[in-house]
């Protein structure tokens, strides 16, 4: 592990490994739960329509970075700026009218409701309830297969399906940024790849940045423009999704090389 961590980022060349002008900024970012603190000083830099990957070992912080994003953690110092404006104790309805959705590690949808009525969930902080419907209607429109089941209880949806959903949902407020947690996690590969077929489009159709922590860090680097190694609560290594994926060493550490 010592040849991971032996070339940790500076914040400069974090910001110009991101590709442009922050949308999503962390700097020295420190924060835990309760009395343990779990990131000790990060700093992220995602900008407009760009994907990053958090990979490292079981207990690195990946995921209490998502939750620090979006206001599930204790933050003790440092700041998360969506662009340009400071987030950092906002909550998580105020992270969401700011364009930021979060897209949780475990099963999350209703299973006795509707598609349509998980659907029309998402649009909760909206004005009128119209406006999420509208909302969910874009969404049938471009996934056939929650359409044809938009009059069905979730918890008939295979587990791709479920995943799609719940990506959908966050999809209905129109966020700029993604945060989603472990996507491919208990999925069969053909829905994997499913999964990760619908983040790339909306990535690179609709211009949305996504933040992703995923286990299988081969698939999280294959479709993501830049890679953090994270490290005991520290960016051990960044660099773009392929450099990572070349390098020998996190090959042998995270990638089964």
């Amino acid at each position: 592990m010592e040849a991971v961590t032996d070339s940790a980022p500076s914040r400069e060349q974090l910001r110009l490994l991101a590709g442009g002008e922050p949308l999503l900024s962390l700097t020295n970012l420190r924060a835990g739960y309760g009395r343990m603190e779990i990131l000790h000083g990060i700093d992220l830099v995602v900008a407009p329509g760009h994907s990053l990957c958090l990979i490292g070992p079981n207990g690195a912080g990946k995921s209490t970075v998502l939750h620090s994003i979006y206001g599930f953690t204790r933050i003790l110092e440092g700041t998360v700026r969506v662009a340009g404006e400071d987030v950092t104790r906002t909550s998580p309805n105020q992270k969401l009218r700011s364009g930021v959705a979060y897209v949780l590690q475990d099963n999350s949808v209703f299973p006795d409701m509707t598609v349509e009525e998980n659907l029309w969930m998402g649009g909760y902080l909206m004005a009128r309830p119209q406006q999420a419907k509208e909302a969910a209607e874009r969404v049938f429109a471009r996934y056939k297969r929650l359409a044809d089941r938009r009059r069905q209880p979730a918890r008939v949806l295979s587990g791709g399906e479920r995943r799609l959903l719940e990506i959908s949902r966050a999809l209905v407020m129109d966020p700029k940024i993604l945060l989603v947690d472990e996507p491919s996690i208990g999925l069969e590969p053909r829905y994997i790849d499913m999964v990760f077929e619908i983040l790339t489009a909306l990535q690179r159709e609709e211009g949305k940045s996504i933040v992703m922590v995923e286990q299988n860090a081969k698939k999280g680097l294959e479709f993501a423009d830049v890679g953090y190694v994270l490290v005991a609560g520290n960016v051990a290594r960044a660099a773009t999704g392929r450099e990572l994926l070349e390098d020998p060493e996190v090959g042998r550490l995270f990638l089964g090389g």
